[in-house]
């Protein structure tokens, strides 16, 4: 059996990718140092007998004991409430993470798939964004510390390619939803649908003229397996093409809920993307992939997901403390 470490296994994608690689046989080491990860999304697995789970900051040196074939790196805060609390962690988790894994890839002779973002491409003046765009980032400003991680990251994997002969794969992964993601982590699906849930007005910043684009998290999934066993060592976007407002998206989870709120707006925060839709043509060519679930069809999934929660956990905020992570 073949056997696959996946860091920031407790978080949301990496959570479903854990799914994903037992049910296709693989033996899976789950690593996760849980500050933005819940246990609770991985707990059904504790009792699987090819899976184990490592509490380790890959920001710290990494070793795993034994055979490993494949690393895919998801340890990383994804969104701007976490972000922006742990500027520190998240320079050093997409830095220092990425070169310790680099450098456990190396020593295992494992391939290595690294996340990276559409965050790269920053506020973009190309669009759709293909991977030959080379980005539009504000390096100094808020975002820049999730930005510029990524892109160091991009980087470093190349160099490590380039330099080792080291196997790696690079995924620019563009808006995901599904079940599992935080309800208050900041990121519009689930700030929309927690709103409307609990009798909320839904907070559009800007003009809601914005736009985005949203992928299954199961479509995902599965186009980040395809990149893993694919010869293809360059980035390449794995999203959804199919563009909207975020305003036309508010109105689409009113009807969706069946709730009566109305929409207000607020100051757009600094340096938030524009545009943002993946061109996905390598993704069709290189894989054979392309997302197949609607957004109808995942956001009722989604919903169904939500709408499951306590009203516990309907009514909480994000209340981590952030504060022994953020040390130099």
């Amino acid at each position: 059996m073949k056997r696959v470490l996946i860091t920031g296994a407790a978080g949301f994608l990496g959570s479903h990718l854990c799914d994903k690689f037992m049910a296709e046989g693989y033996r899976v080491v789950g690593m996760d140092n849980l500050i933005t990860g819940d246990l609770k999304n991985i707990e059904h697995l504790f009792e699987e007998e090819h899976f184990e789970f490592y509490h380790h900051d890959v920001t710290k040196f990494v070793h795993v004991p034994g055979q490993v074939d494949y690393i895919l790196h998801f340890a990383s805060p994804a969104s701007p409430i976490d972000y922006l609390k742990i500027p520190i962690q998240t320079l050093k988790v997409g830095s220092l993470g990425t070169h310790n894994l680099l450098g456990l890839a190396k020593e295992k002779g494992a391939r290595i798939l690294i996340a990276s973002t559409s965050e790269v491409y920053g506020d973009p003046l190309v669009h759709p964004q293909s991977e030959e765009y080379y980005g539009n980032v504000n390096t100094i400003g808020p975002r820049g510390v999730y930005d510029e991680a990524k892109r160091f990251q991009e980087s470093i994997t190349m160099a490590y390619h380039r330099f080792h002969g080291l196997e790696t794969r690079i995924a620019r992964i563009f808006n995901t939803y599904g079940p599992r993601m935080r309800l208050n982590d900041g990121r519009v699906i689930p700030a929309f649908i927690g709103q409307a849930l609990r009798g909320e007005d839904l907070t559009v910043f800007g003009d809601g003229q914005q736009t985005r684009s949203f992928c299954y998290v199961d479509d995902q999934v599965n186009g980040l397996y395809k990149l893993l066993l694919s010869d293809y060592a360059y980035p390449v976007n794995i999203g959804n093409p199919d563009e909207i407002t975020i305003l036309d998206f508010a109105e689409e989870i009113i009807k969706l809920t069946g709730t009566q709120q109305k929409v207000i707006f607020k100051e757009l925060p600094k340096d938030d993307p524009l545009q943002r839709q993946p061109n996905i043509d390598k993704a069709r060519e290189i894989l054979g992939w392309e997302p197949k679930v609607s957004r109808s069809e995942g956001m009722r999934k989604t919903f169904e997901y939500f709408k499951g929660l306590s009203k516990e956990e309907l009514f909480k905020s994000e209340h981590k403390d952030f504060t022994k992570h953020n040390r130099v």
